[in-house]
């Protein structure tokens, strides 16, 4: 990832969506030339010069302090997700001090799998920054059936997912809201591994392929998933309504376990119940299945 030119296109789009009434400056008369703040207004409200914050906004991050981050992160009101994000563009900008980042674990340990397992009642699984999904357990597996049920030797992928796959507009009612959440998700882990070279592939991969995906990145949007309600239609469970929670799996950097859930009472939970009983039916024609293929024929 070209990270100059990502944290000069950051720049420019979070200045260029708040007006001088949202930074609390005086209405100017007349008609203006940007939409947002000029880039003397926005150096005036952090406290620096327009040559310090233009040098800035052109990707050049060398000898910025936290100090003037911060004020760049208040004058812009940049929630945490985006606070985080300039900062870590603007550490990546700095080659000198870009440390080396062991590659993120595409396996999730046993005992990981052995959590997922003991959630029998919610769909749970682990994917990480890539949005690749790593592991589940057999409600997780039921829900995302689609998604696993590939012939692709690639990981199951929410992102190639969303945007590649027809089948992606009738699973998600509010697709559109997905997908910018999806590519937000991406923006966001790009700018913490922008030297991960399978995300930097996935990211070329669907700006080539899916206009909406290149569209949605260039717009520099991010947030974290961390908690969050999601509408999706199944094949066999109808319409849910689910809320995730996200918690990062701590020992494995870039894993987070998604589980999610339906309100008390309501037709998402019944639908839910219905699944797994449907998932648990389907386990034990597999397991029946398997003994038959490894059965050994009598001799006559």
């Amino acid at each position: 990832m070209d990270t100059r030119n990502a944290l000069r296109e950051f720049l420019i789009t979070r200045r260029g969506r708040i007006t001088p009434q949202q930074a609390g400056l005086a209405q100017y008369g007349g008609r203006r030339r940007v939409p947002g703040l000029r880039r003397d207004e926005l150096a005036n409200l952090a406290g620096v010069s327009v040559e310090y914050y233009t040098k800035l906004e052109r990707g050049n991050a060398h000898g910025v302090s936290d100090e003037v981050l911060e004020a760049l992160s208040r004058a812009l009101k940049l929630d945490d997700a985006e606070r985080a994000h300039l900062f870590d563009l603007a550490r990546a900008s700095r080659p000198a001090s870009r440390a080396a980042k062991r590659p993120a674990r595409d396996q999730v340990r046993p005992s990981v799998q052995r959590l997922l397992d003991s959630m029998t009642e919610v769909p749970a699984i682990v994917q990480n920054g890539r949005l690749d999904l790593l592991a589940s357990n057999r409600l997780g597996r039921a829900l995302f059936s689609d998604l696993i049920d590939t012939s692709s030797a690639k990981l199951p992928n929410f992102a190639r997912y969303t945007f590649l796959d027809a089948r992606a507009v009738e699973r998600y009612p509010d697709w559109r809201q997905v997908s910018g959440e999806i590519v937000a998700l991406l923006q966001a882990e790009a700018g913490r591994s922008p030297d991960d070279q399978q995300l930097n592939q996935l990211v070329g991969e669907l700006t080539t392929r899916s206009p909406e995906f290149g569209a949605l990145w260039a717009s520099r949007n991010v947030r974290w998933h961390t908690t969050g309600t999601k509408r999706m239609h199944h094949e066999v469970a109808g319409e849910l309504t689910l809320a995730y929670e996200g918690l990062a799996l701590t020992a494995d950097p870039g894993q987070t376990l998604m589980a999610f859930t339906a309100e008390p009472g309501s037709a998402s939970q019944q639908g839910l119940s219905f699944l797994t009983s449907w998932a648990a039916a389907a386990t034990q024609v597999d397991e029946v299945l398997k003994q038959s293929d490894h059965a050994t024929p009598e001799s006559g």
